[in-house]
């Protein structure tokens, strides 16, 4: 059976993987057993995404990113160059912590930036927007917008990307899609 997959010549990928159909996989990385990749996805240079990590549909990984056990990615999802997951809270060389890996959840549509860093055991709400260079050492709320060391919120992303403007009743618009957002004791929600 022919895959229905790329995978650069330098590319390797282990026994016992999943991987989705138009995915495409580049230069020099690795894919190891048990992990599960969606369809449409893109690899770039230098990953690895080791045993038991799970990527949705369409989930874009810029070069030079490992992702670990324990880190869940839904569909939508960038990666940035070079940002990095972890997977022990509390690592020393010399004690093995394998059984004490945390999830990390990063949910559909979110965007990590490029060099940040994501402490384990948080959840990434869905559409948020992490800025480059960003140490985020505790959950982000969906379509927040977070920047700095340690990550704090500045304000709030439309599903395109674009910083929300609310006005006095609770209201904005995304300037590319017009979508309409509503935030509501805190808590932002695109209006269908």
């Amino acid at each position: 059976m022919e895959k229905e997959y790329f995978a650069h010549e330098t590319a390797v990928i282990d026994e016992g993987c999943k991987i989705g159909k138009g995915t495409k996989i580049w230069h020099f990385s690795h894919i190891m057993t048990g992990s599960e990749i969606g369809e449409n996805c893109n690899i770039g240079q230098n990953v690895v995404i080791l045993p038991g990590v799970k990527l949705g549909n369409n989930v874009k990984v810029q070069n030079n990113v490992s992702i670990y056990t324990g880190v869940i990615c839904d569909d939508d999802v960038f990666l940035g160059p070079s940002m990095v997951f972890t997977n022990v809270i509390n690592p020393r060389s010399a004690i093995i912590r394998k059984d004490s890996y945390l999830e990390t959840i990063v949910e559909r549509g979110a965007s990590i930036g490029a060099n940040s860093t994501i402490v384990c055991g948080n959840i990434i709400g869905r559409y948020a927007f992490i800025g480059a260079g960003a140490v985020v050492t505790k959950d982000v709320k969906p379509y927040a917008l977070v920047v700095g060391n340690p990550a704090r919120q500045t304000g709030w992303m439309s599903e395109f990307g674009h910083k929300l403007i609310f006005d006095s009743a609770g209201f904005a618009f995304c300037p590319e899609s017009n979508e309409r957002y509503r935030i509501e004791n805190g808590v932002v929600s695109k209006i269908i």
